[in-house]
């Protein structure tokens, strides 16, 4: 409920809680209206009108908002109206009481409120706004209003109004917020502060902002009144804590509709064995009562993988198969990575030519000789020299002896340095 400024309220909790079906929002809120005029045209004011709206909604919440067109001076028509329709009200309350036999204390002049206006007793002037006289009419309409609200029976949130363009303006939407908390606290209702949701740092207007999720956008619109999409949704969001608040705290107890259950006897539990059978985890038959110990002397064996019981039991080690990590064998990929015995002595060998390669079938034949025969081959090679082989030592790997070299031995010569890979352009050594 209340004037455009609810409009833009419902606008925002209509986006809030669009994915919450369970949850609707109903707007009874009435453009240009106010605590000073409902109508400009007629003469119902906002407490009669809500009184009679919660009369036909099942609200489970109510939710006002407005203030923004009652920043201007009460008419002295206004304020005959005003006293007329109090005295009737009080006349039909004093009939009550004496029909009932009860009576109740009446509000004197130094009641909060000020004094009464008698029938027939016309007031001279307007009520400035922001005055003494002007606060105590608009403070009785905020009690009134309020008191209709609470006529439904459920929760009353009154919201403030936001800043607004323009010092003046500023100051009085603050003004009419300190007299909304005010009498909200005074009457037990939830005031909702939304002030600090639209100025700057300085705490003066702004346009601009940070949404609900903290990104700077534009919140208001170029009027300097309302508010734009994203604005309207930070708008309600503070509204929104409230009512989740309201909801936590009725969410319905299931209790049970049936007898209750019968307490468990109270006999004593079976007592429970300190042991259960034995199980063997091998999946075999279970083991014969014996002093022996599983895979001692005479047992069966404990496995019946043959490498298992190789390197587990006899403690001997596999032979590493090639181009594994555990093959240690240099170079990568030649005939020293298979397990054979350990290798005799050779001699030097008397390199002739550097540009002779012997072939491989040649350096097996070699390496397979026995160490006492002297056997020299003879071959041509490429620069018509003949050169004498014998099987040579493995290199020593150089310091970078991460790079790949091929299995030929191409990338090293003989001595152990490094060489390029061929072709090359020049006699490079």
């Amino acid at each position: 409920m209340g004037d455009e400024m609810a409009e833009w309220l419902a606008y925002g909790l209509e986006e809030v809680f669009a994915d919450s079906p369970e949850i609707g929002i109903v707007r009874k809120n009435k453009l240009y209206s106010g605590l000073l005029r409902y109508d400009s045209k007629g003469d119902l004011d906002w407490w009669h009108v809500a009184r009679d709206m919660l009369a036909q909604e099942k609200a489970d919440y109510v939710v006002m908002m407005l203030g923004i067109g009652d920043r201007q001076d009460i008419r002295e028509k206004d304020l005959v109206k005003e006293a007329e329709t109090r005295a009737k009200d009080q006349q039909a309350k004093d009939e009550a009481e004496k029909k009932s036999g009860q009576k109740t204390a009446k509000p004197d002049d130094t009641q909060e409120g000020g004094a009464r206006a008698q029938p027939g007793k016309k007031l001279v002037g307007n009520a400035d706004f922001r005055g003494d006289e002007w606060a105590k009419v608009y403070s009785r309409r905020i009690d009134d209003t309020i008191a209709a609200l609470k006529s439904k029976g459920v929760p009353v949130i009154w919201v403030g109004l936001p800043s607004i363009r323009g010092t003046r303006s500023t100051s009085d939407v603050a003004y009419l917020n300190d007299l909304y908390r005010a009498r909200a606290e005074r009457a037990g209702i939830t005031y909702v502060d939304v002030w600090d949701g639209f100025v700057d740092e300085s705490g003066k207007y702004s346009n601009y902002g940070p949404d609900y999720e903290g990104q700077v956008r534009r919140l208001r619109l170029s009027d300097g009144l309302f508010f734009t999409k994203p604005g309207a949704i930070k708008l309600a969001r503070y509204v929104e804590h409230e009512l989740r608040r309201y909801m936590s705290n009725r969410v319905p107890v299931a209790l049970p509709s049936g007898p209750a259950e019968t307490a468990p006897s109270a006999a004593k539990p079976a007592e429970r064995p300190l042991s259960g059978p034995v199980v063997p985890l091998t999946g075999g038959t279970p083991p014969k009562e014996s002093d022996e110990l599983l895979g001692g002397p005479g047992s069966s064996a404990i496995h019946g993988d043959a490498t298992a019981v190789k390197v587990l039991a006899k403690g001997e080690t596999l032979a590493p198969a090639p181009g594994r990590a555990d093959n240690f064998a240099w170079p990568n990929g030649s005939a020293a990575q298979q397990p054979t015995a350990a290798a005799p002595q050779e001699a030097p060998v008397s390199e002739t030519s550097a540009n002779t390669k012997m072939p491989a079938d040649a350096t097996s034949a070699l390496a397979s000789a026995p160490s006492d025969t002297k056997q020299q081959e003879r071959k041509k090679g490429s620069t018509g020299k003949v050169a004498q082989h014998r099987p040579a030592r493995k290199p020593t790997p150089p310091d970078n002896a991460n790079s790949r070299r091929p299995q030929d031995g191409s990338w090293w010569s003989q001595d152990g340095a490094p060489r390029p890979p061929r072709p090359v352009f020049g006699n490079w050594r």
